[in-house]
């Protein structure tokens, strides 16, 4: 009997808005046939004391991520809030530990996305996921954009809309903005198309 192909969704947020996308990209990704999908955290390393002065929120309880387990994936998005146009450093500090995966290339073939948070429309939708990139490269990862894939909801201009052909995202503002409706369908697609993919690359290895 043919394994499930195990999809990991690794994230951190600490307002909840990438939360939310990573939820809706779960049940995309679960809505694919044969595919597990997984809901992960990475560690947080700021002290309380500075998270109370950020009015940070308490997390959730998804489990904690340690670098070994993304072996273990077949498949892994990757989703981050934005600091100043690149990713958040818990996010940067999480990667930075993941040098042991690089020595025995553990990481390389596997598939890999994308999805992000920012404050504004000029703060990083774009340079976010572009320079993220370069993490995946040295890890040998294939990068799986969702490119124009949602069709007319890319095109969307009614409305404030988050997200890219590098993958799905929303705006924050003031904290205050939860995802949209369409926001969270665009998630939900790219958790569905990059289960495909990597149930494909799964079955072809």
């Amino acid at each position: 009997m043919a394994t499930k192909t195990k999809v990991y969704i690794v994230y951190y947020s600490m307002y909840g808005h990438v939360e939310k996308l990573a939820e809706e990209i779960k049940k995309g990704a679960s809505s694919v046939e044969g595919v597990e999908a997984t809901l992960w955290q990475v560690p947080e390393i700021l002290n309380e004391e500075v998270l109370a002065k950020m009015s940070a929120p308490p997390k959730s309880g998804v489990q904690i991520i340690t670098p070994n387990e993304l072996a273990d994936a077949d498949g892994i998005i990757f989703g981050f809030p934005t600091r100043f146009g690149m990713m958040a450093a818990q996010f940067k500090a999480f990667l930075d530990a993941t040098g042991g995966l690089w020595r025995t290339q553990s990481l390389a073939g596997k598939p890999a996305g994308i999805f992000y948070s920012t404050g504004s429309q000029g703060g990083g939708q774009e340079t976010t996921p572009l320079t993220a990139i370069t993490q995946l490269v040295h890890h040998g990862m294939i990068f799986v954009p969702i490119g124009y894939t949602f069709g007319a909801g890319m095109f969307a201009m009614d409305e404030v809309k988050g997200g890219s052909p590098y993958g799905a995202g929303t705006y924050a503002g003031d904290g205050s903005r939860t995802p949209s409706e369409l926001e969270l369908k665009q998630a939900n697609h790219q958790g569905e198309y990059f289960a495909n993919i990597a149930k494909k690359f799964k079955g072809s290895s």
